[in-house]
């Protein structure tokens, strides 16, 4: 039987639709998605931590869900909405529906609610605080009011430290590598890995240390928090920084590691969230976005071939280029809105991404950025 959902927006509007994974109630902050595929490994992106994902795309769960295409432990949005959710899904690798991989996960979403009404609205007036209510919580007297106390009672994510909330509790070794069709994913203990990589987890993805590791990287993978001595002592030949939720701004503990490792000249490399910590621990400011960039179609231009890339994309912050030092250069800008989406240091080997370079399921226009960083480490040696 259907059973009835609401969403609710901090700017008072109400959506009325079915309720498509577990009862009760989510809040977080609403941002769209235009990505016309990977519904699974963007629920089960870090990066999504306390935001509700809507897909602009109408038909989403027509493929199911399985094991393999999971990016971390499990869903870590706050909530799904989505236009249709079709009666069947339809793929030889399917192991589930997404509807009862949502309840499985006790994740809450809304189908049957006009995303392009909610899309507009976020677009013109940008990322809202909101919540959903499912289930019996959906129904009676005062459900709507309960909806909107709660959208209006979520703090927003400015200001808002999750790396450390979201990342590994301890170290660990990486042996897996990229997935192949009939293969699964690689076992990359079996090939040579000359580099070691120390790898921040501020919310990784599963695909990056795959990249790197099909890529000849032994990969240590540490919490948010490890001080900078404790990296070096494991005498890395690089260190990477993931990606991740929240706002970079209040991860000190990350912005002095960071800084304490640029002085030795090790290679760094970072993605999205280590883009915007990156940019921190060199002296420039990072800025809260209006709507974010959340997608798989995104423009970036590289500043110095003026090559076009079609990137992934998922932030709502972003490294402002005003107040980027003398020793930092841009190297990519959005052709969306002009932002920055890369950077490099001119006085030591580190350079980050803003994108998803290691983009599953694509577009992978931007994977060349992982090959760099192993040259970084060549060259170091």
């Amino acid at each position: 039987m259907n059973r009835p959902a609401i969403l609710a927006m901090e700017d008072g509007s109400v959506f009325h639709g079915t309720a498509i994974g577990a009862d009760g109630q989510t809040s977080g902050e609403v941002v769209f998605n235009t990505a016309m595929t990977g519904y699974q490994e963007i629920l089960t992106d870090p990066s999504y931590t306390r935001q509700i994902v809507t897909l602009t795309y109408p038909h989403i769960g027509n493929t199911g869900v399985n094991a393999e295409d999971v990016e971390s432990d499990g869903i870590a949005a706050a909530g799904l909405v989505i236009r249709d959710l079709p009666l069947m899904a339809s793929s030889f690798r399917s192991e589930q529906s997404l509807s009862d991989y949502l309840k499985s996960q006790n994740v809450l979403g809304i189908a049957d609610i006009d995303t392009r009404r909610l899309t507009r609205i976020l677009r013109d007036k940008g990322a809202q605080n909101g919540a959903i209510l499912a289930g019996s919580d959906a129904q009676g007297e005062g459900a709507v009011e309960r909806a909107l106390a709660a959208a209006r009672a979520f703090p927003g994510l400015k200001g808002m430290d999750l790396a450390r909330v979201v990342s590994c509790q301890t170290p660990y070794e990486w042996n897996e590598g990229e997935w192949a069709l009939g293969e699964g994913h690689a076992d990359a203990s079996r090939i040579e890995r000359p580099y070691h990589v120390v790898a921040y987890d501020y919310g990784t993805k599963r695909n990056i240390l795959r990249m790197l590791a099909s890529r000849g990287c032994r990969l240590t993978v540490v919490p948010a928090q490890t001080p900078a001595s404790e990296v070096l002592a494991m005498a890395p030949d690089g260190v990477f920084l993931a990606n991740g939720p929240g706002d970079p701004e209040p991860c000190d503990y990350a912005i002095t590691a960071i800084r304490e490792i640029l002085e030795t000249r090790i290679p760094v490399f970072g993605i999205c969230l280590g883009h915007q910590l990156l940019a921190l621990a060199s002296g420039a400011k990072t800025v809260k976005m209006g709507h974010g960039h959340h997608g798989a179609n995104h423009p970036v231009q590289d500043l110095d071939s003026g090559r076009v890339m079609i990137t992934s994309q998922n932030h709502g912050f972003a490294a402002d280029e005003a107040s980027l030092p003398a020793n930092l250069r841009a190297t990519h800008r959005s052709l969306f809105d002009g932002t920055l989406q890369g950077i490099e240091r001119t006085d030591c080997p580190a350079f980050s991404f803003q994108g998803h370079p290691e983009a599953s399921p694509g577009p992978h226009d931007v994977s060349p950025l992982f090959d760099r960083f192993v040259a970084m480490m060549k060259e170091r040696r």
